[in-house]
């Protein structure tokens, strides 16, 4: 895990755990630091965590998860950190981990599953979210194996966990993804809303699979500027 300070903020500040996609295979560069910097610009100290991925298996990379957000609210890395305000935000199968997160998915420790490991908000950018429905095959092979059991791919398809105490999200997607398909968002969005959870959904047109901070494509450019004015609302930017 790597940090990136709170840019110009004094005193305890808001923290978010980044997590880059990549299917559950490898991480994404381009969703790791560069999200960073730009949360960091907006008074948010920033984590990235490289969680483990294949050959390892659930639920590995949600006791990675689990752990960095236990360790964020003691100040990890040595940032002031206000403990009320951590949150997450995913990219692809990283929106999956962030979901799962949300959703107080059990590892089986008890040290770890525990309302601390879970985060106070979270961002899902182009998220999977199924593992019954429109499923994103390699994802759910990478971290479920080959031949899960029913149970644990229900398990690990957070729009089915959601409740009333998960905490609110803002998610994004492009209709068109041909690899994770929209419908991913707007099951966990929809869930959200029915569990009477704050849900912010933008849907774009049109964009490919793992845009990153889509600062050249029209419309998904400004999927940054949305959040940002989220965040500003739920009182977690410099000015809040």
């Amino acid at each position: 895990m790597t940090a990136v300070p709170a840019r110009g903020s004094a005193g305890p500040r808001p923290a978010v755990l980044v997590l880059p996609g990549g299917g559950y295979a490898g991480q994404a560069d381009h969703e790791s630091e560069p999200v960073a910097e730009w949360l960091s610009a907006l008074g948010i100290h920033t984590y990235v965590l490289r969680y483990r991925v294949a050959p390892h298996r659930h639920p590995a990379p949600l006791e990675d998860g689990k752990e960095a957000l236990l360790a964020i609210r003691e100040g990890a890395l040595g940032l002031a950190v206000d403990r009320t305000r951590v949150g997450v935000l995913g990219f692809s199968a990283g929106g999956h981990l962030a979901a799962t997160l949300s959703t107080a998915v059990s590892t089986g420790n008890a040290s770890l599953d525990v309302g601390a490991a879970v985060p106070d908000l979270s961002v899902l950018c182009y998220p999977v979210v199924s593992f019954t429905e429109a499923v994103h095959q390699g994802s759910a092979d990478n971290l479920a194996g080959g031949s899960p059991s029913d149970d644990l791919l229900r398990a690990l398809s957070p729009d089915l966990q959601v409740s009333a105490t998960t905490p609110p999200a803002f998610v994004w997607h492009t209709a068109d993804d041909a690899a994770v398909p929209v419908r991913h968002s707007l099951s966990y969005a929809g869930a959200l809303i029915r569990a009477g959870v704050p849900a912010e959904l933008h849907v774009f047109p049109q964009g490919r699979h793992g845009l990153g901070l889509a600062r050249e494509l029209p419309g998904p450019d400004q999927w940054t500027s949305l959040c940002a004015a989220w965040l500003d609302r739920m009182g977690w930017t410099a000015a809040g």
